[in-house]
């Protein structure tokens, strides 16, 4: 079954561009999976924030999540290398990718469903406190619990395809065999004290090797979403991912 998931993901996202009028290209995404009753997940309550969900919130009977990292193509991200502000081709990426992701939750939600499996749909973004800022379920947190990757310094979840990209994540009650979270650093400023190349990469100084202001940083997305106005709602900014060792690989391996 695990297999047979991977490569319902794999498919769907391969053929996407094909069925839907999009722009954006993506490359292969990834896919983990965890213990719906792993004890990180409890461990997100006081990392992140007592409000965060856990699985069972969802679905009483969870026992399964599963989470995919979709990167984005290398013309998406080097277009959002120069200059303040995101590019066009960056903003479009994440409207285009978060439709992604909720299509492709409807259409495993479909597949579980025909297989008497119970599943979830959570929305790829905008599940935050406006005042806070802070998330009542983290699809990067949820993805680093199932192996995912490891956050770098930027805040991102550094994968084996980099950090450009979207995660989404949906819970279920099919038991799958959970993946292991790999002891090793993928950031290089974590696994050996250089680079923090995405730190001088901020735009608005909200980012610094020992703090993260969060505030600072959703100051520039909304000038990012003014900016792109005419394509929806387009909070993003992107600049501490791009340009980096870690924005298509692992750079540690």
């Amino acid at each position: 079954m695990k297999q047979k998931i991977k490569k319902l993901i794999k498919e769907y996202v391969k053929d996407y561009p094909a069925d839907k009028e999009v722009e954006t290209k993506w490359r292969e995404p990834i896919i983990k999976f965890a213990d719906a009753n792993d004890q990180g997940f409890i461990k997100l309550k006081e990392i992140i924030s007592p409000t965060h969900a856990l699985p069972q919130d969802f679905l009483a009977d969870a026992q399964s999540v599963i989470a995919y990292f979709i990167p984005f193509d290398q013309a998406v991200v080097n277009s959002n290398i120069e200059g303040r502000y995101s590019s066009k081709a960056w903003a479009k990426a994440y409207i285009e990718s978060n439709n992604l992701i909720s299509k492709l939750n409807k259409y495993i939600k479909q597949k579980l469903d025909s297989l008497n499996y119970k599943s979830t749909i959570i929305p790829a973004t905008h599940n935050f406190d406006q005042e806070s800022l802070i998330s009542d379920w983290s699809h990067r947190h949820v993805a680093y619990l199932t192996g995912l990757g490891k956050f770098g310094l930027n805040n991102m979840l550094i994968t084996a395809k980099g950090c450009c990209g979207r995660v989404g994540s949906i819970v279920t009650n099919l038991k799958i065999e959970p993946n292991k979270i790999n002891d090793k650093e993928y950031c290089l400023y974590y696994s050996s004290g250089v680079c923090k190349k995405c730190v001088q990469r901020c735009v608005n100084d909200a980012l610094k090797v020992d703090s993260f202001d969060r505030h600072k940083c959703y100051e520039i997305l909304l000038a990012n979403d003014k900016l792109h106005a005419d394509l929806g709602l387009t909070d993003v900014c992107g600049k501490c991912c791009v340009n980096l060792p870690c924005s298509f690989g692992d750079p540690v391996s």
